[in-house]
Parts: C-alpha cells; sequence; structure tokens
C-alpha cells in the first residue's frame, strides 16, 4: 500500500444535484467536481465520504476522523472554509481548497486559518498527487513547530514556578537555593511526576494552607 492509498480524505463540497438539470453554472461546477474525485481515486486516494460543508460538520468529521480535507468550492469558498476551519480549529487536518473561484482576496486570510493549500484551477490529474503531497509535508512541519512552541512555553512556565516552589521552600525550611531546587527534584522522581507539576502542586498546598 503506498502512502496515498493510506489517507484517509473526505470531500467537503456543495449540493449541486438539484440546479444541474437546468442551471449550466451548476452543471459546470458538478462536472468540475466529478473531475476533482475520479482525479483522486485514480491517484490511489480513498476518497470516504463527500460531505456539505454545514453545522454538522465537525460532528461528521470527528466520526470519519480523515487524514485530509479536500475543500471543492467556486464562488462559495469563503463561506466553506469558514465551516471547515471551525469543525477542525480542536483537531486541526491538512486541509486542500480546489477552486476556479479566481478572486484569491482572500487566501492570506484562508492560508493563516489553517488551509495548507490554496488551488485554483488546478484539477488535472497529474497536479493532484504532488500538490497533496506538498500540503501533507507543509501541514507536517507546521505541527511540529506548533509543538515545539508548546514545548517551550511550558518549560517556561515550569521554570517560573520552580523558582517560586525554590523560593518558598528557601523561606520556610531555611534551605539553599540548591538543597530547595534537589528537595523539588527528588520529590518529582518519587512520584514519577515532572519538577514542574510537583512545583505547582507545592504551591497550590501552600496557597490552600495560607
Amino acid at each position: 500500500m503506498t502512502p496515498s492509498q493510506s489517507l484517509r480524505l473526505v470531500i467537503i463540497a456543495p449540493d449541486l444535484l438539484e440546479g444541474v438539470a437546468t442551471d449550466p453554472h451548476a452543471r459546470r461546477q458538478a462536472e468540475r467536481s466529478r473531475q476533482l474525485r475520479i482525479g483522486l481515486l485514480e491517484n490511489g486516494y480513498n476518497v470516504v465520504a463527500v460531505l456539505p460543508a454545514d453545522t454538522y460538520l465537525d460532528k461528521r468529521l470527528g466520526e470519519l476522523q480523515p487524514d485530509m480535507i479536500i475543500v471543492d468550492a467556486e464562488s462559495e469558498a469563503r463561506d466553506s472554509l469558514e465551516h471547515v476551519v471551525m469543525a477542525t480549529r480542536d483537531a486541526r487536518r491538512p486541509i486542500v481548497l480546489f477552486t476556479n473561484d479566481q478572486d484569491t482576496s482572500h487566501v492570506k486570510d484562508a492560508v493563516a486559518a489553517g488551509v495548507s493549500a490554496y488551488i485554483v484551477a488546478g484539477l488535472s490529474p497529474e497536479r493532484i498527487r504532488p500538490i497533496l503531497d506538498v500540503a501533507m509535508a507543509r501541514f507536517e512541519h507546521e505541527q511540529g513547530l506548533r509543538r515545539e512552541l508548546a514545548h517551550a512555553r511550558t518549560e517556561l512556565q515550569d521554570r517560573k514556578v520552580i523558582d517560586r516552589a525554590k523560593g518558598l521552600l528557601m523561606q520556610r525550611q531555611h534551605l539553599s537555593e540548591q538543597a530547595a531546587y534537589d528537595k523539588l527534584r527528588k520529590a518529582a522522581m518519587d512520584k514519577g511526576l515532572r519538577l514542574g507539576e510537583v512545583a505547582q502542586r507545592m504551591l497550590d498546598a501552600a496557597d490552600l494552607l495560607g
């Protein structure tokens, strides 16, 4: 199984069935949407569902747990993106938007909101795989940066808490800074906790006892 075949994709697309019979624009968009789905399948991607961008989207994505979200939109691209971004804010996933809408004034906002790739008129089958590969790589890189930032913030917060806890031990038990640190470290090792967690618990207890 290739990497593309292991990816589970959900397509977010409008329901065009009602207007296809009478609306030439709807027919063109329906055909474009069909070509996108064919291109994804021909490239070996596993399309698990096609969903509308509605208020139930977050629940449906939570049930399906896709690896990537494909947004198929045209003039309603902004509205579709807003639904998708809101639905994935608590469980981020790579988002790729395919559109023929030439108005790209909101591309910057879309990328800032979490869209990994914004593709205008990019439906040729040979372009789909590299587009999705780059989108996934970019998403994974950004997720790595977010983890590093979260880790750095945790370390900074831990240092502040540990310094406060050391100061409290030094004041109340008349310990040196090193002795206070060693006492916190031993408690962390004994309890199997991070040093910052032990320091925070000690401060919480001190606040409770006064």
